[in-house]
Parts: structure tokens; sequence; C-alpha cells
């Protein structure tokens, strides 16, 4: 993982709830259909435990993605990730809905993304990331960008810096080292 800078560490150190696009984010970005209305995505393993170890220390997750799939829903819901808004072109007004609706600020607010569409929301947030594979229009905007590509473990990596950053990662790996 990359050295942390003071700015980054203060950023990540606030967080309370990460919002995370699905594709080239959750998943590497592809999407599989069937003959039928069947489509199938790859989840990594190791961003769905990243999540569940921080949920058991106090951080938040949402899902904001442009395209709304059955496959998605079922993904957040084995992961128990309570803000999940699918079909969302104007992610920026979206993520000011979710600011409004939880009480949580914008600087206390991690957005992961990857693609243009996800500008508007990386914006706003208080800590932007994007995969090592993300569009290069919005590694520009993100404060952290990771070693990892969008489903193969960027996710865990953002994770592992925000609890870091906020003194919770060894409360979070307690119950393994037991």
């Amino acid at each position: 993982m990359p050295s942390q800078q003071p700015e980054l560490n203060q950023r990540a150190s606030q967080i309370q709830l990460v919002i995370l696009d699905v594709d080239g984010v959750l998943t590497d970005g592809r999407i599989h259909l069937g003959s039928g209305s069947e489509e199938g995505r790859t989840f990594y393993v190791r961003d769905g435990l990243a999540i569940k170890i921080a949920q058991r220390v106090g951080l938040q997750f949402g899902i904001l993605s442009g395209r709304d799939s059955p496959v998605v829903s079922r993904r957040a819901s084995e992961l128990g990730i309570e803000h999940v808004h699918q079909g969302v072109i104007e992610k920026g007004e979206r993520f000011d809905q979710i600011v409004s609706e939880t009480g949580i600020q914008p600087e206390q607010i991690c957005f992961v993304g990857d693609d243009l569409i996800d500008l508007p929301a990386m914006r706003r947030a208080g800590f932007a990331a994007s995969p090592a594979d993300a569009d290069s229009e919005v590694m520009k905007h993100a404060h952290y960008i990771c070693e990892k590509n969008g489903g193969h473990g960027a996710v865990r990596e953002v994770v592992e810096v925000i609890l870091r950053a906020s003194d919770r990662w060894e409360r979070a790996l307690e119950r393994f080292l037991r």
C-alpha cells in the first residue's frame, strides 16, 4: 500500500460511509449477458470480507450504480449494504440526497469510482478514491489511487486505508487474531 500522506490520513480518518460504484470498482467492469435475461458479474471475495470487517467497527456502506441489476441487489443484500441506489445517471444529485437522508456530511463520505459518470459524486465526497485501472480523467480527481484494479482488491485497499487512518484497523483484526 502506498505511503500515507498527512492530508490523505486526515480525509480518510473522518469517513463514516463508503459509497461504491459497482462496474469497475466492485467488479472488473465486465458484464456477462446470457441468451435470455441472465446477467453475471464477478465479485472479489476479499472486497466483500473487507466490507463485513469494516461494518463490525462502525463503517457504513452504500452502492451508487448507473446500471440496475438483480445481481448487484443480491450481492448488496449478502454484504448487508444499507444504501443501494441503482440505475442512477446523475450520481452527484443522488449523492446529495444520500447526504440529506443520512445526515452524514460530505466530508465524512468516501466515494470510490472509476469512470466519468462517477466524477460528480467523487468531487462532492470528502475522500474520493479510484482503482488503479480507472479512467485517467477520474484519477485526476481522486484523493487516493489504489494499487489494485477494480474487482481485484481495490475496495479492500480503500477500506484498509480508512480503518488505519481512523485507528480502527487493529480492532477490526481482533477477531482473527484470537
